[in-house]
């Protein structure tokens, strides 16, 4: 059986080791993490110029996923959730890169694709879905380790544990949920870690911390990749 499809839009960056000019990047923990799970991780241009995506050539070249994987990144543009000004620590902010991803995750969710989120990547489901983020937390969880307590029957199935060490780096979080949406696992100061889409057709998971800082090591953590890959199997 060919190995599922994975598609991972990129992430724009100025420079990168051995390219000579601007790049398009995903993170090689990511990729192994699917790898290991027997998808085929495959990295997907972010294409909406002047910061404006086509919805009908999004779904067009998205057709030939079994899954996605919405990554980490930069922050979203306040303006998508309907702020009219940034926090001064809001940064790495890209119309173009918003605009695919909040169409790609408006996508998938249409049409049922199997969506795991990851960081940014639930921060874009909640906003694609009308939700809200706090653009600055008072204590940002960078560089952070937290125990998640996880409240989601589903997600908990899935990880093994009601609790799991989870690997952090954010500083900002869901407020408003999107609709449709749930909590699935909090952090110790109570921070929304996870989402969940219950009546959802299709697969979906959204966490907020980086399950591939530690999946090579941590069989809870790379569950999330082996059930993201396991859904893209069964799907129609």
């Amino acid at each position: 059986m060919p190995r599922p499809l994975v598609a991972i839009p990129a992430r724009f960056s100025q420079s990168a080791s051995a390219l000579r000019y601007r790049a398009i990047v995903n993170a090689r923990a990511l990729s192994e993490a699917v790898l290991r799970a027997g998808g085929e991780p495959l990295t997907v241009h972010p294409w909406a110029p002047g910061g404006v995506a086509d919805p009908a050539e999004v779904a067009d070249r998205m057709a030939f996923a079994d899954a996605v994987l919405l990554p980490g990144g930069g922050d979203l543009a306040p303006a998508t959730y309907g702020e009219a000004s940034a926090h001064d620590e809001v940064y790495d902010v890209d119309p173009e890169q918003d605009a695919f991803d909040l169409a790609v995750a408006a996508w998938a969710f249409a049409a049922g694709v199997p969506v795991l989120a990851i960081c940014r990547g639930a921060q874009v489901v909640n906003v694609a879905l009308g939700g809200a983020l706090e653009q600055h937390m008072d204590e940002p969880h960078r560089h952070y380790v937290d125990t998640v307590a996880i409240s989601d029957d589903a997600l908990a199935g899935v990880v093994g544990a009601r609790t799991i060490e989870a690997s952090c780096y954010h500083h900002q979080c869901i407020t408003r949920l999107g609709a449709g949406l749930e909590v699935a696992a909090t952090a110790v100061d109570g921070t929304v870690e996870a989402v969940a889409a219950p009546g959802r057709p299709g697969w979906f998971v959204g966490v907020q911390w980086h399950p591939e800082d530690t999946a090579h090591e941590d069989a809870g953590q790379q569950a999330l990749f082996d059930a993201l890959v396991a859904a893209a199997v069964r799907r129609p």
